[in-house]
C-alpha cells in the first residue's frame, strides 16, 4: 500500500521537476509558487522514506548477522545497533506518515494563536504566559517568526490575553489542531500547604485572511475608540491616546491593540485581527453547514473543549483526543512539540479519511 503510493509521489516529482523547468511556468510566479512547494513537499516524503528504507534494510541486516555471529565482541556491537535501530525506525515511520498526509492549501498561512486566561485566576494568566513562550520556542526550533497583535499583561505575572502572529512553512498545517481548553495542574508558588490547584486556559487558531482574501469590511459598520495604553510599554502609555478598540457592529466582535506607539499601527494591528475572527465566524458557519449533513465533525478545533492537560508534579502531559501520554513535560514546556503535534496531523487526517469512506 504504502510502497504503491510512494511510487506515485516519485513519478509525480518527475512531473513537477519538468514543469518547473518549462520557460512558460517561471513567467506565471503563481504556479511556479505552487509547484515549489509540491516540489518541496514530494522530496520531504521521498527523502523520509529513503531513511526509513534503509533503516529498515539495516535492522534486516543485523538480525541475520545476529544469528550466526559467535564472536561476544561483535554480538554485542550487532546487539548494541539493533537496540538503537528499534528505536529509530517507529520515530522514521511517525515522521513519514505525518508527511504523507497530502499537504492542504492553508498550511503555509500566517497563523493567529490567542491564549486566554480561563478558571484558576492568577494561576490562569501564569499559565498564558507559559505556553506563550512554549509556543515561541517551538517556533524559534522549527524556524518561524512570530509577531505580537495584542496583549494584557496580568499584574501578577503573565497575561490575561495573548495574541500573536506565527508565519513559516507549515505554521497552520502544525497548529490547526491547537485549539481548545489546555488544562494545567500545578502547585501555585503561593500556596503554603504544597497542594494541586487546577485551572485552564483557552486556545483559538485563527488563520489570518491574505491580501487575496475575500474579507471585506466597510468602513461604516466599525465602531473605533481610541484610550491611553496600560501597562509596561514606556512613559508613552501615560500622555498619548495610541491604544485602539475597534467593534464591528453586524457581528458584535471587538478587538483591540495597544503595543505600538503609533495609533497607526495599532489600528493596523487590530483589523489584522478583526479580519481573521470574521473569516473565522465564516468558516463556522459553513463547516455547521457541512456538519448538520454528517454524523459527527471532526477536529473542529472548539475552543469549549478540553483537549490537554500538564501535570506538574507527575511531569506528565495528556493529550485526550488521541491517548497520547508522555513524561516529558520538562521538555514540552521547552518548545519540544513536534512529536505531539506530528501524532496529532496523522490522527486527525486519519478521521477525516475514515469519515469520507464512511459517505461514500
Amino acid at each position: 500500500m504504502i510502497e504503491k503510493k510512494i511510487e506515485r509521489l516519485r513519478v509525480r516529482l518527475g512531473e513537477v521537476e519538468d514543469l518547473l523547468g518549462n520557460p512558460e511556468t517561471v513567467q506565471n510566479q503563481a504556479v511556479f509558487r505552487q509547484l515549489s512547494q509540491e516540489h518541496s513537499y514530494l522530496s520531504d516524503v521521498l527523502h523520509a522514506w529513503e531513511r526509513l528504507s534503509k533503516a529498515r534494510q539495516q535492522l534486516n541486516d543485523n538480525n541475520q548477522l545476529l544469528k550466526d555471529e559467535t564472536d561476544p565482541a561483535f554480538l554485542a556491537v550487532l546487539q548494541e545497533d539493533i537496540n538503537s535501530l528499534n528505536e529509530k525506525v517507529p520515530r522514521l515511520e511517525q515522521e513519514l506518515e505525518t508527511l504523507i498526509v497530502p499537504p492542504d492549501p492553508n498550511d503555509h498561512r500566517n497563523t493567529i494563536l490567542e491564549l486566554r486566561a480561563g478558571t484558576g485566576g492568577d494561576e490562569a494568566a501564569l499559565f498564558v504566559g507559559d505556553c506563550v513562550r512554549m509556543y515561541k520556542m517551538f517556533a524559534d526550533r522549527i524556524g518561524w517568526k512570530y509577531e505580537l497583535l495584542s496583549c494584557a499583561p496580568s499584574e501578577v505575572g503573565g497575561f490575561k490575553e495573548y495574541v500573536m502572529v506565527i508565519s513559516g512553512q507549515n505554521a497552520y498545517r502544525f497548529l490547526r489542531y491547537e485549539g481548545g481548553a489546555h488544562r494545567v495542574q500545578r502547585v501555585p508558588d503561593t500556596e503554603a500547604q504544597g497542594r494541586v490547584h487546577t485551572s485552564a486556559i483557552t486556545v483559538a487558531v485563527l488563520i489570518e485572511p491574505d491580501e487575496q482574501s475575500d474579507v471585506k469590511i466597510d468602513e461604516k459598520e466599525l465602531r473605533i475608540d481610541t484610550y491611553r495604553s496600560s501597562g509596561a510599554g514606556g512613559q508613552h502609555v501615560n500622555t498619548t491616546d495610541s491604544a485602539v478598540r475597534i467593534t464591528h457592529l453586524p457581528t458584535g466582535i471587538v478587538v483591540y491593540s495597544q503595543e505600538e506607539r503609533s495609533q497607526h499601527k495599532n489600528k493596523d494591528k487590530a483589523m489584522r485581527l478583526l479580519k481573521a475572527k470574521i473569516s473565522e465566524k465564516e468558516m463556522e458557519r459553513q463547516m455547521e453547514e457541512i456538519a448538520s449533513s454528517r454524523s459527527k465533525q471532526v477536529g473542529t478545533g472548539d475552543r469549549s473543549e478540553r483537549i490537554r492537560t500538564y501535570n506538574f508534579s507527575q511531569n506528565r502531559i495528556t493529550d485526550h483526543r488521541i491517548n497520547y501520554t508522555r513524561y516529558n513535560l520538562d521538555r514540552t514546556m521547552e518548545g519540544d512539540l513536534q512529536d505531539l503535534i506530528n501524532s496529532l496531523v496523522t490522527f486527525f487526517y486519519q478521521q477525516r479519511l475514515h469519515g469520507e469512506e464512511e459517505e461514500d
